[in-house]
């Protein structure tokens, strides 16, 4: 097999891991991961059992593979924001990361509620996502990514809020008067807006940016960025 075979039989390969791994995504988002078996993933996939053991060696290494794409896909998506000032990162980090949780459910979910909770490789990957993502706000709001343990608890409790209100607004397409990406958006950047005054009472060394500096006023609607 010549160099330009090789090239073309990797490409192939590229394309069959990442269609394992998008099939993974749905099936994992719907269904726990002790309820599948090898024998049904490789069913739902329409493959042979074997091809999925080549690419991921166990239903272990396919899950893991399958959050760790999730996890890139989320963070460069939420920190596409890099090239705009610090007044508008923190706003277009949120609309980021609304943006993929709309556009991407089943791996979203996969990020936030998994499968294996208990297992710490996917725990650490998770962790690692909601670090990066702090660290993300917290330059934008303070111009450094790291922050006192105090301030660094109230963003994650802020996190933690809007991970909860995305899955139930992900999951609420139907439901008569759903907010749209924008209205989503606006809310949490209030939210954070909060937080940032909540962290300035208890650590002064971080002082809530002003807002015409932050971007985080109450008022303004929160640009819609990307296209679906």
């Amino acid at each position: 097999m010549n160099n330009s075979q090789q090239r073309g039989a990797t490409g192939r390969s590229q394309v069959r891991r990442a269609e394992l791994i998008a099939i993974g995504r749905k099936l994992f988002a719907d269904t726990s991961y002790d309820a599948l078996s090898m024998d049904d993933i490789a069913k739902h996939a329409g493959v042979a059992k074997g091809l999925i053991y080549y690419y991921f060696k166990s239903k272990r290494g396919y899950y893991l593979a399958i959050v760790e794409d999730s996890v890139a896909g989320l963070v460069a998506r939420a920190g596409a924001a890099d090239d705009v000032p610090d007044a508008e990162r923190v706003r277009r980090t949120i609309d980021g990361y609304l943006h993929y949780a709309e556009h991407h459910q089943a791996a979203y979910r996969t990020i936030v509620t998994g499968g294996v909770g208990s297992d710490a490789e996917v725990l650490a990957l998770r962790d690692a996502v909601r670090e990066e993502l702090v660290a993300a706000i917290a330059e934008g709001a303070y111009g450094r990514r790291t922050i006192p343990p105090v301030a660094r608890l109230a963003l994650v409790g802020w996190l933690s809020g809007v991970e909860g209100g995305t899955l139930d607004w992900i999951g609420s397409a139907e439901v008569p008067g759903r907010p749209d990406r924008a209205e989503v958006g606006a809310l949490l950047v209030r939210m954070l807006r909060a937080t940032l005054a909540v962290i300035e009472e208890l650590v002064p060394g971080c002082p809530a940016p002003p807002a015409a500096r932050s971007g985080l006023t109450g008022g303004d609607p929160l640009p819609v960025t990307g296209s679906p």
